[in-house]
């Protein structure tokens, strides 16, 4: 953890002397995460450079922290990331923007513990080796977990490992839990149970979800790109809520997504209706990027790196949040 904030710190700087300029005007490159949503449909079909008429270059990470690593160096123009790496990217001076809202977590993202690892109860987690990718929204609510059954951070072995990673030792039984998400989700079910999931964890005050940040020089100096960009994620995300049984096993959508996130295709349908999909015109709305300061995203990206903080994995916090949250692409692509 101490790494990576220094990581960022020492990025921040060279990133405010990068040259968006560098790159050819009407060429990006995009981040994305191993993660099953509707979006990578559009990715595996080129909608996104037929629609905004942009080279785009799509780059796969394992986790929100690689993802903010790599915004930092200036080599990733956008990318989706966790409400927590995204938390700790701003905290840390990263100049970027929330502009879009990939998912609401919910139940996509559980703590799930090892058949035969004698944990029935929170408290049993004490003195168990929990497999947790550091950064990210699992490590935000294993924490949050940890705070409301009133165990001590200490009191658990917590395991900085990458989804990739937590299959490998979980296949080991080399750690006793995980809280992470599909496709590794769905495997480590197999042979464990579900303790708690983000989904209840949210409903006690501290939410999460995924979402798409962009530079704020790029998206100055791109608008109408960042408009048609937003259409193609809207035009996703409704494209999986008005017809879900066209991402069943069997479908084309659920193969192209499972190709790009590294799972299976039968995974796809179950592991999308555990998550939620607000359209533009809701995430402009104040419940999301709307609202200002007072706004859904500004609350729950100051809450988060508020509880960073006081867990001493950020040095500071922004007097506002507001200025990290923009509202005006998916508004504009509601119209």
């Amino acid at each position: 953890m101490i790494h990576f904030k220094k990581t960022i710190q020492a990025l921040v700087l060279s990133l405010l002397a990068f040259s968006i300029g560098a790159f050819a005007a009407s060429e990006v490159t995009v981040g994305y995460q191993g993660v099953l949503n509707p979006y990578k449909v559009a990715i595996a079909d080129k909608t996104f450079a037929k629609k905004t008429g942009y080279k785009v270059n799509w780059r796969k990470f394992d986790s929100g922290g690689a993802v903010i690593n790599a915004m930092a160096s200036g080599d990733v123009h956008i990318a989706m990331a966790g409400s927590s790496p995204i938390a700790a990217g701003i905290a840390n001076g990263l100049p970027i923007e929330i502009f879009w809202i990939v998912e609401d977590i919910a139940a996509a993202e559980a703590l799930v513990v090892r058949d035969g690892s004698g944990i029935k109860s929170p408290q049993d987690l004490k003195g168990k080796k929990i497999g947790i990718p550091f950064v990210s929204t699992t490590h935000f609510h294993m924490l949050f977990a940890l705070e409301q059954f009133g165990i001590k951070s200490r009191q658990v072995k917590l395991r900085n490992l990458q989804p990739p990673q937590i299959a490998a030792a979980w296949a080991r039984g080399d750690i006793d839990a995980a809280f992470v998400w599909d496709p590794v989700l769905g495997k480590i079910k197999e042979n464990g149970s579900v303790l708690i999931t983000s989904g209840q964890l949210s409903s006690w005050g501290k939410a999460t979800f995924d979402g798409m940040v962009v530079n704020k020089d790029f998206a100055a100096k791109n608008e109408k790109f960042m408009i048609a960009f937003t259409k193609v994620m809207d035009q996703s995300t409704r494209a999986y809520s008005q017809n879900p049984d066209k991402w069943n096993a069997k479908s084309s959508n659920a193969r192209k997504v499972a190709k790009l996130a590294g799972g299976e295709a039968s995974q796809v349908a179950g592991t999308l209706a555990l998550y939620g999909f607000p359209t533009a015109a809701q995430q402009a709305s104040s419940a999301w990027l709307g609202g200002g300061e007072s706004g859904g995203v500004a609350q729950a990206i100051r809450f988060t790196a508020e509880f960073l903080k006081n867990g001493k994995k950020v040095d500071s916090v922004p007097k506002t949040f507001a200025q990290f949250v923009n509202s005006k692409f998916a508004a504009a692509a509601a119209k």
